[in-house]
């Protein structure tokens, strides 16, 4: 019996670095798909490639999956478990949450054996290419 569904995402996305006092440029909020994460130390910014930010730091090249939800609350080791596939295949992931549900990125290289890794794990993948 198949784990979680994860849909992969059709964008590739960059993660991109500002300080922490730095205003979260006003395109972003017209991208379909982005996500913003402040602490006291950085400002983080995940937008798909297509939007250019003047950023301290830019990593590009990552596609995202999509635990398929809405995730309760109440279950616990999703994303370990997920995680734990990806890192014995020595794949780095960006791992992002939301209320909902949790997205794995990882660099575009290595979508395919990640995929692969997760299917061999009983994850469905769905693919949105």
């Amino acid at each position: 019996m198949a784990k979680q569904t994860l849909q992969v995402l059709s964008h590739t996305f960059t993660i991109h670095s500002f300080t922490p006092e730095t205003a979260i440029p006003t395109q972003v909020f017209a991208e379909p798909v982005f996500f913003v994460g402040k602490t006291q130390d950085e400002l983080s910014v995940v937008v798909p490639d297509t939007l250019s930010l003047d950023s301290l730091e830019a990593e590009p090249n990552w596609r995202a999956l999509e635990v398929l939800g809405p995730l309760g609350f109440s279950l616990t080791g999703i994303l370990s478990e997920i995680s734990a596939v990806l890192a014995a295949e020595k794949i780095s992931i960006f791992a992002i949450s939301t209320f909902d549900t949790d997205y794995i990125l990882v660099k575009n290289d290595t979508l395919e054996r990640a995929a692969q890794a997760l299917r061999r794990a009983e994850y469905k993948i769905l693919n949105n290419d």
